[in-house]
């Protein structure tokens, strides 16, 4: 790949380190009869690994100038590759026809796309055992931040509602080529057993995006087309009240109020 163009707009940055890539696999405690889904395989390397770990992996690349050589490499091999973008394909449909007992998500994602992803991810409805993305450290840090803090937001809260977040370790930017401008952090994402129950999901997402809407706003403005009674209720049983910001407020309140103004 010491020849290969690498394109910008596909936010083509290619891992270096065996062993960073190894240790990417080992986090993952990938099952054996399990359907591994990466987006981004570049030049195969992490691919690899995860395919000796893994029943099938299927790839996404919306670079069609790797096709000839992803294909030749993972030929007659468990590793499938869609040349398409991932966020316009249907997951669904694409691996509806697999057999598997476990569904994981390990990739290193571009990072232009990296929230869409998971926010597609999410919206799937599919029941990922284990999600690992290596992200933009910045990102990284928005993705697993907690109440109170700066990088608290609506991302935050969703993502917690499904998973726990862990943060894994991080990479240096020369441990790529071509080098990014930052450096990287390999985070994990576990699916809870027992997510809190949600009278009307889509209220629950609309809430926590107008809640956030207006960062420096208080709830009072950031909600006003809202029952206010009733979300100053649950607000004040969690000792606060409608002059906090949204980033006071934990993802358990959230769902409480979400669920309290849901008919």
């Amino acid at each position: 790949m010491s020849t290969f163009n690498f394109k910008k707009k596909y936010g083509q940055n290619f891992l270096n380190n065996s062993e960073i890539i190894k240790k990417i696999v080992d986090i993952s405690n990938i099952d054996d009869n399990s359907l591994i889904i990466e987006v981004g395989p570049g030049g195969g390397s992490l691919t690899k690994e995860l395919s000796l770990k893994s029943k099938n992996v299927l790839c996404y690349e919306i670079d069609y100038e790797l096709k000839d050589y992803l294909n030749e490499i993972f030929k007659n091999s468990n590793v499938d590759i869609i040349y398409d973008d991932f966020l316009n394909r249907n997951i669904e449909e694409d691996i509806k026809n697999y057999q598997y007992d476990d569904l994981y998500f390990v990739s290193n994602v571009p990072y232009y796309i990296t929230t869409p992803i998971l926010i597609k991810l999410i919206e799937s409805n599919l029941n990922f055992k284990k999600i690992v993305m290596m992200v933009q450290e910045e990102v990284g840090e928005r993705f697993s931040a907690t109440i109170n803090t700066r990088n608290y937001g609506s991302i935050t809260v969703f993502l917690n509602y499904y998973f726990d977040i862990k943060k894994e370790f991080k990479v240096n930017r020369r441990e790529f080529t071509p080098m990014p401008n930052v450096d990287s952090i390999v985070i994990s994402f576990t699916r809870k057993n027992n997510l809190l129950k949600l009278k009307n999901k889509e209220m629950f997402f609309k809430l926590v995006r107008d809640s956030f809407k207006f960062k420096r706003k208080n709830i009072k403005n950031n909600l006003k087309n809202y029952d206010l009674d009733i979300v100053e209720q649950i607000l004040k049983e969690n000792n606060l009240d409608l002059s906090c910001r949204a980033e006071q407020i934990s993802m358990e309140i959230f769902v409480k109020i979400s669920n309290a103004i849901s008919k």
